[in-house]
């Protein structure tokens, strides 16, 4: 049971756990385009450039997890909804596992790939989830 006073606050969270889930799919561009660049820069390589936009989308991806688990501990402690936090606690472990598999370098692809779209499953699943359970708070 909701009461009227969480609903809303529910909802302002998981809007704003939205936007930071279009940042982080931004972020994954980012890289994504800026690794092609930096291949394509063969054969001098530009690896001064590359490394700081690694270092800016790390910067990126931590900030984004520190939100997200900021609005885990809200969903919590604050607003009695253990449910939609453990999706939280999951999204970020499966996020964590994605951001691994993507910036592992070349190796055993096919294997990687699987992987990877596994992850990416899971975590559709997960916000999947989140989004039904949060329903109720509306």
């Amino acid at each position: 049971p909701i009461s009227p006073q969480t609903g809303e606050p529910v909802q302002a969270l998981l809007r704003r756990l939205r936007a930071l889930q279009g940042e982080r799919a931004e972020a994954y561009r980012l890289l994504e385009q800026g690794h092609r660049a930096y291949l394509s820069s063969a054969p001098h390589y530009d690896f001064p450039r590359y490394r700081q936009l690694v270092h800016e989308i790390t910067v990126a991806f931590n900030s984004i997890s520190r939100e997200v688990l900021s609005i885990a501990g809200r969903l919590q402690d604050e607003l009695a909804r253990p449910d939609l936090a453990q999706h939280l606690s999951r999204l970020q472990e499966r996020e964590q596992e994605k951001l691994q598999l993507v910036s592992e370098g070349p190796g055993v692809v096919s294997i990687r790939s699987r992987r990877l779209i596994k992850t990416i499953e899971a975590i559709s699943e997960i916000l999947q989830d989140l989004k039904y359970d949060s329903e109720e708070a509306e």
